[in-house]
């Protein structure tokens, strides 16, 4: 066996801004360093101690990440002398980078669905930019590797002029659009996405018999939302072809509440807004203000008689971009959207 040089280290690394639990930074760095060709078959690595020392994780993250190592069967043990490589032929080649707008429970939906299809050979690096685009570009610029698939769900508050120029500096043959698309993006690439426009038009659609008995739709979206402008087009269309009066608001807190009034809304924190107000002016759900949520997620089905919804299917979408990376397909794909009914509305 053969000791490593203290350089290792270089290669070998956690990110702090990284959203990857870091047991797996530190597993998918020695893969890395393996398939690289940078160590061999039988070449000792850092003890549990040296890895948290030097790259100040905790013991526990660093046996873990040695755990995961060994259940791969890439790693193995010899009491007294530490770990080693024990294969260098590894299944995959394919490292996976996430860039997620933000974490949310939809989002959980998709990264779930995501990591289940495309299997445990591949390495996946996850990293949340919070909608800034400033700070998705910084974090594209920082990325230690180089990818074989950058995955990119792409909603930014401010500068969305200027999102092309920076995606398109990722080769078209490693880029998937998820959830959006992006004007201006050119060659030939793989998107799943959503119809913003299309989508909400036909939802409204299936519940126009519910909808009948409101006088009045109220679509929540607040100035500085990243949701895709395409969402109040179709909105518009829909109360203009069916004659409903209707309202974009910016801000539930200073809008006035009547009965017979649907509140559409995007962001989950502007549904329990909507619901503490409908309380406090002792009204029903449901009955004098009805309500649909954008995003389907299981506490929604169980909130007072549950919450109307309006969703893509989260969990084809991260099974689908999954599939697309493996089968190395260029395609675009819409996403299913669908209506669940229930007693808000």
């Amino acid at each position: 066996m053969t000791k490593l040089p203290n350089d290792i280290f270089e290669y070998i690394s956690i990110d702090d801004y990284s959203a990857t639990p870091k047991y797996k930074q530190l597993a998918n760095s020695v893969i890395t360093v393996i398939e690289e060709g940078k160590v061999k078959k039988g070449d000792l690595l850092p003890s549990i101690n040296e890895v948290s020392f030097v790259l100040e994780v905790s013991r526990d993250t660093a046996e873990k990440g040695y755990r995961y190592l060994r259940e791969k069967a890439i790693i193995d043990s010899v009491p007294g002398k530490g770990y080693f490589v024990s294969d260098v032929d590894i299944k995959s080649n394919r490292q996976v980078v996430l860039l997620f707008n933000k974490l949310s429970a939809h989002k959980k939906i998709i990264y779930d669905s995501f990591i289940r299809e495309i299997g445990e050979d591949a390495t996946v690096d996850l990293y949340v930019y919070n909608n800034d685009l400033t700070l998705f570009k910084r974090t594209l610029e920082n990325l230690k590797k180089d990818y074989s698939n950058y995955v990119i769900i792409p909603h930014f508050i401010e500068g969305r002029d200027e999102v092309y120029e920076i995606v398109n500096t990722i080769p078209k043959e490693k880029l998937l659009l998820l959830d959006k698309l992006i004007p201006g993006v050119a060659g030939k690439y793989a998107a799943v996405y959503e119809n913003f426009e299309k989508d909400i038009y036909n939802a409204l659609d299936q519940a126009r018999a519910r909808l009948s008995k409101y006088h009045t739709l109220k679509l929540v979206f607040p100035d500085k939302s990243y949701y895709p402008k395409g969402i109040i087009k179709g909105f518009y269309k829909f109360c203009q072809q069916y004659a409903f009066e209707h309202l974009l608001v910016s801000d539930v807190l200073s809008e006035n509440m009547s009965r017979g009034e649907v509140y559409i809304n995007l962001m989950e924190g502007d549904l329990v807004k909507i619901l503490d107000r409908v309380l406090e002016n002792k009204m029903t759900v449901g009955k004098d203000i009805g309500i649909i949520s954008y995003n389907e997620t299981p506490l929604k089905k169980f909130i007072l008689e549950g919450i109307t919804t309006i969703s893509t299917d989260f969990n084809v979408m991260g099974k689908s971009a999954a599939r697309m990376i493996v089968d190395g397909s260029k395609r675009h794909e819409e996403v299913p959207f669908r209506l669940i009914l229930r007693g808000s509305l």
